[in-house]
């Protein structure tokens, strides 16, 4: 139980790090990634007025339909290509990219590589 309080204390601390960091305009609006054990989550944030613009999930039923599985590599992939073309749809074209506080690693490297392959830049 401590090993795993631990480990979220971490996480929080890294998420606010990595926030710290990340500068965003209304141009370049914000690519937010949320994973958990099941599914994994893309949101495009203008933080100017705090709106969200779009959001992509293994969830959604246009995702869910070409997928095994939600909580793998594939799904992640295929979360940042639906996130990608949207966002070019939208007109949307380059984005800043925030992890989370996850290690660029795994799932969170394959939803950046989807959305770079669908268009977006960051």
């Amino acid at each position: 139980m401590i090993a795993l309080k631990k480990k979220y204390r971490n996480l929080k601390r890294r998420r606010r790090k990595v926030r710290r960091h990340v500068v965003c305009s209304p141009e370049r609006p914000r690519l937010l990634v949320q994973r958990s054990l099941a599914h994994i989550y893309a949101q495009i944030i203008e933080d100017g007025t705090g709106a969200t613009l779009l959001s992509v999930s293994t969830r959604d039923a246009a995702v869910r339909t070409s997928l095994k599985g939600a909580g793998n590599v594939e799904a992640a992939k295929a979360v940042g290509k639906a996130v990608g073309e949207r966002a070019i749809a939208k007109g949307i074209t380059q984005v800043c990219f925030d992890r989370g506080g996850r290690h660029y690693h795994g799932r969170v490297k394959a939803l950046a590589e989807g959305a770079r392959e669908a268009g977006l830049k960051f």
